[in-house]
């Protein structure tokens, strides 16, 4: 029973060394998720977005972390969930923004369509 428990076991981690070794290094797709994070922090999602921002950032950092210990796989799925978080960041701080604008504009309009009543009268 005991060899067929080692059998099992070394089978098992023959194949963990191999599903590593089929996924090559992420380094293009970990490169596309740092800039989507700079896309969005340039977005302003510090501001409107500050929880997905830091989402996007923790994957990037701890998808290096897998590349430096060569789990390939692991940091391939962070490098890809931190570049949606990015994108999510930035969409948001763009709709923000938007909102933002939106209000401020209308705003404005109020206050000239205000004028233009006292004006008239």
């Amino acid at each position: 029973m005991k060899n067929v428990s080692q059998y099992f076991g070394a089978i098992a981690i023959a194949a963990s060394i191999t599903g590593c070794a089929s996924v090559p290094p992420p380094t293009e797709e970990l490169a596309l998720s740092k800039a989507a994070v700079a896309n969005a922090v340039s977005a302003g999602a510090a501001e409107f977005a500050a929880p997905d921002l830091s989402a996007a950032q923790d994957k990037v950092a701890k998808a290096d972390q897998m590349m430096t210990a060569k789990n390939y796989e692991a940091a391939l799925w962070l490098a890809e969930q931190a570049h949606a978080d990015a994108d999510v960041a930035a969409a948001r701080s763009r709709s923000a923004k938007a909102n933002k604008a939106t209000v401020a504009a209308q705003e404005d309009a109020r206050v000239l369509r205000e004028e233009l009543a006292r004006k008239s009268k």
